[in-house]
């Protein structure tokens, strides 16, 4: 097992505030109970590969109702995980076949390109349909609660972000590697196995290749949280595949206003679709919520994202305040991107965190 080396990463599983939000995950890591996509295996599902795609949505959002049920009951060692078998098709398998339909007419993110990638025909995002890695490792840097998280990059993404960190990663700057559904679930097996808490999906962004990833967990056969670490720009329905399948949801909340993400990151809707988002992350797993903090952007963003995240999420989510932006990539197109925070724009961030009565924030 990895030996952990920041110390705040052992405090937190002692810490209130993080327990009662993120409290299945923290048993699903110590492997006292089971991450949600296996509990999806052996959740049966009648269903066939001639059924229609309505009819096929029509079983997922039944079968969503008893997943929650049957996972109560595992949670609560009602029945034995162990002792049961393994069904021919699965909650998971009907998640894959649904996912399969989508790559063949994408409409993964809210841009609902509908292109054929399984034709190799590229939406905004350029994906195909084989997914491409560009490093995966134990991450030290991430919340304490997640390190060592174990990190994959993949390559695309569905938003542009003028200020993107990874922009040599979401736009296909570096060269990645390809892995299969088969090569992933190894990778991940390794990850655990060297002490990562977790599996930490991440780009880019991992939604343009949610098929790729639900493959790759079918074949995954050691117990880890499944982190969903995104810039909540997805559509409804890759909201709906996610559930029952992710354990903490790592979500960006970036804009305040649809003009502010259109003019930055080129993201019509965000407001809508983010919103969307996170209360089904918060209805169907656990939350974590990341704010970057943007030169000269507190009141017409940072201050409205907190104050939604108060009035419907609630006062104990799990919020990351973050202060690490720099000029990256294009920012200094747009002129008030061009500088790094400065320090009284770090106080009113924290100064607005507090008067929105938010009590489980880190920095």
């Amino acid at each position: 097992m990895r030996r952990l080396q920041r110390p705040d990463s052992i405090h937190v599983l002692k810490d209130e505030k993080a327990c009662a939000s993120l409290g299945r995950y923290f048993n699903v890591m110590q492997n006292s109970k089971m991450a949600k996509f296996i509990i999806a295996k052996k959740l049966a599902v009648n269903f066939s590969k001639d059924d229609s795609t309505p009819n096929l949505w029509n079983t997922h959002q039944k079968s969503l109702k008893n997943f929650h049920r049957f996972e109560k009951r595992i949670d609560s060692h009602r029945i034995s995980y162990e002792e049961m078998e393994i069904p021919e098709k699965s909650f998971l398998d009907l998640k894959i076949e649904i996912a399969r339909r989508i790559l063949g007419n994408c409409y993964f993110c809210t841009r609902r390109c509908h292109v054929d990638r399984t034709n190799n025909e590229l939406g905004y995002c350029k994906s195909g349909s084989h997914v491409s890695v560009t490093s995966m490792f134990p991450h030290m840097g991430e919340e304490p609660e997640l390190v060592p998280s174990g990190t994959i990059f993949t390559q695309g993404c569905t938003m542009k972000c003028i200020h993107c960190q990874n922009w040599t990663i979401s736009q296909w700057m570096e060269r990645g590697e390809q892995f299969s559904p088969s090569q992933l679930a190894t990778a991940i097996e390794d990850l655990r196995n060297d002490g990562c808490r977790n599996v930490n999906l991440v780009g880019g962004d991992p939604t343009p290749w949610l098929t790729q990833w639900l493959e790759a967990f079918r074949c995954v056969n050691v117990n880890v949280p499944v982190v969903w670490n995104s810039n909540s720009y997805y559509s409804k329905e890759s909201a709906n595949l996610l559930a029952g399948f992710v354990d903490l949801y790592l979500l960006d909340f970036k804009y305040g206003n649809n003009e502010c993400s259109k003019k930055i990151s080129d993201a019509p809707k965000y407001w809508e679709t983010c919103t969307r988002n996170h209360i089904y992350g918060k209805k169907h797993g656990e939350i974590i919520i990341r704010i970057l903090v943007l030169p000269s952007h507190l009141h017409c963003c940072t201050q409205k994202i907190l104050k939604w995240i108060k009035e419907n999420l609630g006062a104990s989510t799990r919020i990351n305040i973050m202060f690490q932006y720099r000029p990256e990539w294009r920012a200094k197109e747009i002129t008030e991107l061009g500088r790094p925070l400065n320090i009284s724009e770090r106080k009113t961030a924290l100064k607005l965190a507090k008067n929105a009565g938010l009590r489980n924030i880190i920095t």
